[in-house]
């Protein structure tokens, strides 16, 4: 593999094997490789191991819009989407293109070649790769290591701590009493898996979190596979996931007390009004935090069973045998869990430069959710919160697509973001999103704008006429050719 590409990819996850796949498909003559700081195809996929581990969205929106999602469950275990991702690198051609075991360090743009220099580091060796465009799918979490508040008291429990996001290969929880502290997807998802095993699980959670139960399989979408080809069936049934995803979180912000209403009336199907009112029900809004999707009511069915119980409370302190809540309850423990969260970061902890200066991330204005303001020929997957991330992924890889296109046609080989409104306001990059995992890394994050294309949406169907059906040469996107140093060319006047 040589040491340029015309096409640099960062992480083979959802993001960089779909954004390859685009690539290679409406782009053929680009040269292209993806760096994988890990040993192996999946991102996100491959490196959660916990019990349960399986999509919080359903995988026809979940799965990419060129390769319809194979299995009747539409709500999928993480080997199986992991399974998925890599036939499609596999399918597609791929997997000869993927470095891996490179983790990407940092990357330099030199304007008077036109090229991004990037740094990584193979096996503790430097390697240096340079590119014409760099596309970051390196996700927004950092995956070395996961959210983790220290609990007063924790070197005196007498157990074993987890983390999700590092979970042990050999542990034996079975007859273990478990306690897990969180209540967000990951949480939800342990509950009921190491209930079928454990002696017992108590969710452990400090303020309750919406959640709403959904059927594992997709009964329309099985019935049109019956009775049409296999894309047809799963562009028809992307297109009604995708409205109605929008059309819940539309509801949520117009009438958000109506969708609390009706989601308490879906929950009293599934448990007692005494748990809803004492452990289900938020006091803030839907989507103002992402809503927790159970397949098949797995949660529910195990607090009514007794192999779980949930308590609402705030922690003490751990003691030798399990939790000190502040309220008087105490929960005994063998292994305690940590579902607290994630780490989030930028652009995968790359340092970027612009001809040796760096650039601060969190000083930048994001263009149409992907690009970076005064950044060139530099685009980041960055998914939507209130719907699937591969939804504004395929956008984001078709759009670099026709980005690249353009400049072949028009002769440019530089595209750089620039505010055609430099009085313009901004915004945090997320607005109306209060989980603890965005509010703990705004800082980190670029702004958005108030004004189109800066504006970031979290609206398919927006988004979709944004980067498809608009024009490339917006007066905010600048085409050019490298920029030659003013020295070179006294350099070559003077010869």
């Amino acid at each position: 593999m040589s040491d340029h590409v015309d096409v640099l990819i960062i992480g083979a996850g959802l993001s960089g094997i779909g954004g390859a796949v685009h690539l290679s498909r409406e782009c053929p003559d680009k040269t292209y490789a993806i760096l994988e700081n890990r040993d192996a195809i999946g991102g996100t996929w491959d490196l959660f191991r916990y019990p349960g581990i399986r999509s919080d969205s359903d995988m026809h929106t979940l799965g990419f819009n060129f390769k319809p999602w194979p299995e009747a469950k539409a709500i999928a275990d993480g080997p199986n989407i992991k399974r998925y991702v890599s036939d499609v690198s596999d399918e597609y051609g791929v997997t000869p293109h993927i470095r891996f075991n490179h983790k990407v360090i940092s990357a330099d743009w030199r304007a008077s070649e036109g090229r991004w220099y990037v740094q990584a580091e193979h096996n503790g060796e430097p390697v240096e790769i340079s590119c014409q465009f760099i596309y970051c799918g390196a996700g927004y979490y950092k995956y070395e290591e996961g959210y983790r508040p220290d609990f007063p008291g924790e070197d005196t429990f007498k157990g074993q701590i987890i983390h999700p996001q590092h979970w042990p290969e050999d542990l034996d929880y079975s007859g273990k009493r478990i306690a897990i502290i969180g209540s967000g997807a990951t949480a939800v998802t342990l509950v009921p898996a190491m209930a079928e095993t454990a002696e017992h699980v108590t969710m452990v959670q400090r303020s309750p979190t919406w959640i709403v139960s959904r059927p594992s399989k997709d009964a329309v979408s099985n019935f049109l596979r019956s009775i049409m080809p296999g894309q047809w069936a799963y562009n028809v049934t992307r297109f009604k996931n995708t409205r109605f995803q929008q059309f819940l979180y539309n509801r949520t912000r117009t009438k958000p007390q109506k969708v609390r209403d009706q989601l308490i009336k879906l929950m009293k199907k599934d448990i007692s009004a005494d748990q809803i009112e004492k452990h289900f029900t938020p006091t803030y809004n839907p989507w103002d935090q992402r809503l927790c999707l159970v397949p098949d009511s797995d949660l529910f069915e195990a607090i009514n069973n007794g192999s779980a119980s949930v308590v609402t409370d705030h922690i003490e302190i751990f003691t030798e045998t399990g939790i000190q809540m502040k309220g008087g309850e105490h929960v005994e423990a063998d292994i305690i869990v940590t579902a607290t969260g994630l780490q989030l970061q930028a652009i995968g902890g790359i340092q970027l430069s612009l001809d040796g200066e760096p650039l601060q991330v969190p000083d930048r204005v994001i263009y149409k959710g992907m690009m970076y303001s005064d950044v060139p020929n530099f685009a980041s997957v960055f998914g939507y919160t209130n719907a699937s991330w591969t939804l504004k992924a395929d956008l984001i890889a078709q759009y670099v697509c026709r980005l690249l296109n353009h400049m072949d046609e028009t002769g440019t080989s530089v595209a750089t973001p620039t505010m055609s409104n430099p009085d313009m306001g901004t915004v945090p990059f997320m607005q109306d999103f209060s989980s603890g995992y965005f509010a703990r890394a705004l800082h980190l994050l670029p702004k958005q704008g108030t004004e189109h294309p800066w504006k970031l949406y979290q609206n398919y169907a927006a988004d979709k006429k944004m980067m498809m059906g608009s024009e490339l040469d917006d007066g905010n996107m600048v085409f050019s050719n490298p920029v030659v140093a003013k020295e070179e060319v006294a350099l070559e006047a003077a010869e």
